[in-house]
């Protein structure tokens, strides 16, 4: 595909990124970029984790690509040629394979290693208007690269037991980072998820979130829930999976509280 160039317009860069695994990043990625999608933005989805869930997510086969993210961090290809477009209108994928394993190992004695991914969004930050970058649970090189182009980080934090654990990390890294290499990054959008309002335990850590983060966090919390879940393994964003569960209207509302 050819980039469009438009110079009034650069995209929002956002990394989502907690180093807990299962906390619902990609699930986040997906259905927040599909929901913003729907509201007639240009959205593009990186995927920077090697076990390509986003990938698989959006109707991809991770196996079957003509070129993923490592070629374009390892500089065999460039950003155009690795683009999908997936179903959903205004939503195109920057795919991942199990390939990417490698380059957090290759990238060690890389020249500006830090900054081959953002040398690789130059052209697509002046096309899309939001940049949803799916990081990987490990805070390692793949996540250093993303938080380097990102301006933004929103954090899914799970309603659960120890759900602040792991953040005083997340910041410090993202202080490290500031500091060194990006000094517009900020951690901007908290979002609570697998909320269950039956639970005094989900309202108890939503209080502690808040009091921790104040208006970073989103109003809109995501609900726990089935059909969520299913999505994936039928390669949908919840918005073209079931439309009118509340997942796809909780996405839909948190896509408008951050565009606001």
């Amino acid at each position: 595909m050819e980039f469009e160039t438009n110079l009034n317009k650069q995209a929002r860069v956002i990394a989502v990124a907690n180093q807990k695994g299962g906390v619902g990043k990609t699930t986040t990625t997906i259905n927040l970029g599909a929901s913003l999608a729907e509201e007639g933005k240009k959205v593009l989805i990186v995927d920077l984790d090697p076990q390509a869930n986003a990938t698989t997510g959006l109707g991809f086969s991770s196996r079957h690509l003509d070129f993923s993210i490592y070629d374009v961090l390892s500089q065999q290809a460039t950003t155009e040629q690795c683009i999908l477009k997936s179903k959903t209108t205004n939503l195109d994928v920057l795919p991942s394979n199990i390939a990417l394993t490698g380059a957090e190992i290759e990238l060690v004695t890389a020249f500006s290693r830090e900054h081959r991914l953002q040398r690789a969004l130059t052209d697509a930050i002046d096309t899309y208007d939001f940049i949803l970058i799916d990081c990987p649970p490990a805070l390692g090189l793949l996540t250093v690269n993303a938080f380097v182009v990102a301006k933004e980080i929103l954090v899914p934090i799970q309603c659960e037991y120890y759900a602040l654990e792991g953040l005083a990390q997340l910041q410090s890294n993202v202080e490290l980072v500031k500091a060194n290499l990006n000094p517009s990054l900020e951690i901007s959008i908290i979002v609570l998820v697998m909320f269950d309002a039956r639970t005094k335990l989900s309202q108890q850590v939503a209080n502690e979130v808040k009091q921790h983060f104040g208006d970073r966090v989103c109003n809109q919390v995501i609900p726990r829930s089935v059909r969520l879940s299913e999505a994936p393994s039928f390669g949908e964003p919840i918005t073209s999976f079931d439309p009118i569960s509340r997942g796809a209207i909780a996405y839909r509302h948190l896509a408008k509280e951050i565009l606001n």
